[in-house]
């Protein structure tokens, strides 16, 4: 396979994955605004700041408020993470790469961005109609991944899209603890307990996981569970050790995969001995950073094996996030 195609299956896959996972890392954010008591540590300009983007943000806008936050998130096409620029993105490398895929997913997502360009205006300014797009952007993204993996080959340039989906969706895991980890709600404040168990439920639905974890882990939302199982369920989808076992699956099936394969290793092993009732706020916040910077060194080294080696084989791979 091409190294250039590889690199556009593999970065398709991240915009598409990242334009989710930021309508549902609004969405909680959202519902978390609203269920929260006076006085709690949680703004909406935490959002910015849990997807790195804060100093992007504060170059085009003077105030970090509702309206200005979900313009840049959703639809401001100089925010190059935007739900409306990675959907845009995604649909440019899948117009390059429409020989290697189904005819029916250039179809879903022209679609997709031509659904979120139509709507994405009236989504930064009505909260009822911003559920409703966010929702249906969601959707859309789940039947995209549905024919992916039904009607798709499972051969090289699937595992280059594999990647791509679980790298971006353990770290956006990532952030959405981070978020939810740094809100300090004061314990004399009425109803705290429910209070706290709210936030994290709102962080369960968020990526799906309120049912999953009910059944594997407990009735009662705890934030010490909760952690556990979004680092070290295996069989959860989006829990981290489910997304490393996968990023692990796939490399496995590329050819001179190793020195990718040693760069996944730190993430791995960091997981192996981690229980949210050990880990004070502090103590997850460092190792979801470390996390973080795992996941980039796996990126740097999946581009400087695979995708620039046909420019130059020592050349290192760009730290920028594409």
């Amino acid at each position: 396979m091409l190294a250039r195609a590889a690199e556009n299956l593999y970065w398709m896959a991240r915009y598409l994955e990242r334009a989710e996972n930021t309508a549902r890392l609004i969405t909680s954010t959202t519902d978390v605004l609203l269920d929260l008591p006076s006085g709690a540590t949680l703004g909406w300009e935490t959002l910015i700041k849990a997807v790195g983007l804060d100093k992007t943000f504060g170059k085009s806008y003077t105030q970090a408020n509702e309206q200005s936050i979900m313009r840049f998130m959703i639809d401001d096409e100089r925010n190059p993470s935007s739900m409306l620029s990675c959907v845009k993105y995604a649909r440019e490398n899948t117009r390059t790469l429409r020989e290697l895929l189904p005819e029916e997913l250039w179809e879903r997502i022209n679609s997709l961005y031509l659904f979120l360009r139509e709507r994405a205006q009236l989504a930064t300014s009505n909260r009822r109609e911003r559920y409703v797009v966010l929702n249906d952007v969601i959707a859309q993204r789940h039947a995209i991944v549905g024919l992916i993996s039904g009607v798709m080959a499972h051969d090289l340039a699937y595992q280059f899209i594999r990647l791509g989906r679980n790298i971006e969706r353990a770290d956006m895991t990532t952030r959405i603890l981070d978020i939810n980890f740094a809100v300090s709600i004061p314990q004399d404040m009425p109803l705290y307990e429910v209070s706290v168990e709210r936030l994290w439920m709102s962080t369960l639905k968020a990526l799906s996981a309120y049912q999953t974890y009910r059944r594997r882990q407990a009735v009662h939302v705890s934030s010490a569970d909760v952690v556990d199982f979004l680092i070290n369920d295996a069989c959860f989808p989006r829990s981290l050790m489910y997304c490393l076992n996968e990023i692990e699956s796939c490399l496995r099936a590329l050819p001179f995969s190793g020195t990718v394969m040693s760069a996944a290793q730190p993430a791995k092993n960091a997981l192996q001995y981690i229980k949210g009732s050990e880990l004070n706020a502090i103590q997850l916040h460092e190792l979801l950073d470390v996390l973080q910077k795992d996941l980039g060194e796996i990126n740097a080294a999946l581009a400087t094996q695979y995708f620039h080696a046909y420019l130059n084989p020592e050349q290192p791979a760009s730290e920028s996030v594409q």
